[in-house]
């Protein structure tokens, strides 16, 4: 399958839309009563997935039904999901810098909806809030089909696809509250995208790589085999107290190279430009603003 995205001429609502290279088609230029967005297409199944990809194949090089991705807006990757879950200190190396202890069972935790943002879009946040925001490159995982008690062998066969998350944190906030929902959450801090790859062009999720830059500075470099727990592991684990229903978004943890245990701390600010990188999926790019 081609890639999947949320995609808007300015001033006009978000479109689900096929990417292919620097080019775009909306779902309901290719097909009839297509799906209104990502959870709608997953929620009606595979034949409407290949239907999609047929018809995106069919279009060929048609001027009318391809649009220049430079023309058009992002919106998030995710939209509508039943529930955005996280999982914390998933990576040795970020535990160990922020002095957590990994468990023998998944730290997880729920981040809200209105934290969902897009590709190349403005995060804002009240300077009195926090003055230690942070930044998180993570791989994000979509729930394709419903997941309940499913084995690791079997668990890859639930996902419908992978995106790229920045899972913004202010850390002042989380060190000193007994949850981690609420420092994630604020408007904005759960950026996604740009773009959804489906499952079957990421046939290992464990044979990726994580990177991230402020201002330009590479801060995060590092495989996702660097997971304490896979994410088959962590689909199954989930799916045993909780049936994942599709859409479900999983943020799985962040490498090394947290800005908040670097001496001096690094933090967003004001202006910072971030961008959180995936191999085989792209580049997340997320713009700081302090009010």
């Amino acid at each position: 399958m081609v890639r999947l995205a949320h995609l808007r001429y300015p001033g006009e609502r978000a479109r689900l839309a096929v990417v292919v290279d620097d080019r775009a088609a909306f779902a309901d230029d290719l097909i009839d009563e297509a799906p209104r967005d990502l959870q709608e297409l997953i929620e009606r199944g595979d034949d409407a997935v290949a239907a999609l990809e047929a018809s995106a194949g069919e279009a060929g090089e048609r001027a009318d039904t391809w649009h220049p991705i430079a023309d058009l807006r992002y919106a998030s990757a995710v939209q509508r999901p039943p529930v955005i879950l996280a999982i914390g200190a998933n990576y040795a190396a970020h535990s160990a810098e922020l002095a957590l202890k990994v468990e023998k069972a998944p730290t997880v935790f729920s981040l809200w909806p209105n934290s969902l943002n897009a590709h190349e879009s403005t995060t804002a946040w009240p300077a009195e809030l926090s003055e230690q925001v942070d930044y998180e490159a993570e791989l994000g995982v979509i729930i394709g089909k419903p997941a309940r008690n499913v084995r690791v062998t079997d668990a890859l066969d639930h996902v419908f696809g992978y995106t790229v998350v920045n899972d913004i944190t202010a850390r002042d906030l989380q060190f000193s509250e007994a949850q981690w929902s609420r420092c994630k959450s604020f408007d904005g801090f759960t950026p996604t995208g740009p773009v959804v790859v489906t499952a079957d062009r990421i046939p290992d999720p464990q044979d990726l790589w994580l990177a991230t830059t402020v201002d330009g500075r590479l801060l995060q470099d590092a495989p996702t085999s660097g997971m304490v727990r896979s994410v088959a592991e962590l689909v199954s684990y989930l799916s045993r107290s909780s049936t994942l229903l599709p859409g479900t978004l999983i943020s799985t943890g962040s490498p090394g190279g947290a800005g908040y245990s670097r001496t001096p701390p690094i933090f967003l600010r004001d202006g910072s430009k971030v961008t959180v990188s995936c191999s085989g999926i792209g580049s997340l790019t997320t713009y700081c603003r302090v009010e």
